[in-house]
């Protein structure tokens, strides 16, 4: 009962909260159009990242531009009577995100100035990157109500799912599962291979034929519940569910309910499950001490990891390490 209360005042509080953004901030929304601070990339932070931009300001003007992950074709960063030089094509995910930003830094175009992930990738780039933690996110799978799959499930189970282990998605060609992955260059994506233990080149090769990462000709967008049917499982990430079971966001949830992972509810607080990630905000290791990039990513003070209640409402749990920038790209 005092877990019921405690779960029904969390709700509640998410409810209230989620006034302070919602999906409607699909691109920048306010003034000024053009922000300082212009990002793009995970699906994940996307929506948390929204809401950060509403609120976090220098000098009374919001400095944040954060461009969804899905939406138009094309996205405009800069004001075109300035840099005309920024309409580009949307980057999709962790990974096509931190790709535009190397290319913007490669090119000195000045179109992007920071990335969303919620993955963290430490190979080699030019210029160098610094992966500033901000928030804890918990990632479950998903299934339907009437889901061939039990709702509780242990990590040794999934892992045997996502090797398509026969006593779980049955023999080929015929599977009595399809087991998805969101699309490619997704940080959920890549998150989830290394959860599970398989590899992205295993994936892309085949190794692993119960795995798909389309359905019905088009991508698995991560977060998206409405993929799913009875005989189907596709991660799912817990503060993505929260806000938008608490309508802070869009709810594409469909059918989709969590599973539980070795006798954890995804409904707890995400620093307390167990399989969890902490994401990012990808900036040029450069400008770790350049306003406004310090002023805003870098440090525990910094303006973004002052906004608790703001990263609480979009389901996302403090990060202890908010700010720090240790982790950098050689």
């Amino acid at each position: 009962m005092k877990k019921k209360k405690i779960l029904m005042a969390v709700a509640g509080a998410l409810l209230v909260a989620g006034t302070v953004g919602t999906s409607a901030f699909a691109e920048p929304s306010g003034t000024p159009t053009y922000r300082q601070l212009s990002g793009v990339g995970s699906d994940t932070t996307q929506d948390v990242m929204n809401g950060l931009s509403q609120v976090v300001t220098i000098n009374g003007t919001k400095v944040i531009g954060s461009y969804n992950a899905v939406g138009g074709a094309t996205i405009t960063t800069k004001d075109p009577a300035v840099n005309n030089k920024c309409t580009m094509n949307r980057p999709n995910g962790s990974g096509a995100g931190r790709t535009a930003l190397l290319n913007s830094l490669q090119a000195g175009d000045n179109c992007l100035d920071f990335a969303r992930s919620s993955s963290l990738s430490l190979g080699a780039a030019n210029p160098g990157l610094t992966y500033v933690p901000f928030a804890v996110d918990g990632v479950s799978y998903a299934i339907t109500p009437s889901s061939v799959l039990p709702r509780k499930l242990t990590l040794n189970d999934l892992k045997a799912i996502y090797h398509c282990d026969p006593a779980f998605v049955g023999n080929g060609p015929n599977f009595n599962l399809t087991v998805l992955l969101p699309q490619a260059g997704s940080g959920t994506r890549s998150f989830w291979e290394s959860t599970v233990g398989i590899t992205d080149a295993d994936v892309v090769a085949g190794v692993y034929p119960c795995i798909k990462d389309t359905k019905s000709g088009a991508p698995v967008q991560e977060h998206d519940g409405r993929v799913l049917d009875d005989k189907s499982i596709v991660p799912f990430s817990i503060a993505q569910y929260i806000a938008q079971s608490s309508q802070t966001v869009a709810d594409v949830r469909g059918r989709a309910i969590l599973g539980s992972i070795d006798g954890k509810a995804s409904t707890t607080l995400n620093s307390d499950f167990g399989v969890k990630r902490d994401v990012y905000n990808v900036i040029p290791t450069s400008k770790i001490g350049t306003a406004p990039w310090s002023t805003v990513f870098a440090g525990s003070n910094s303006l973004i990891c002052q906004q608790t209640g703001v990263i609480n409402t979009y389901g996302f749990a403090a990060n202890p390490n908010c700010g720090d920038t240790s982790k950098q790209t050689p």
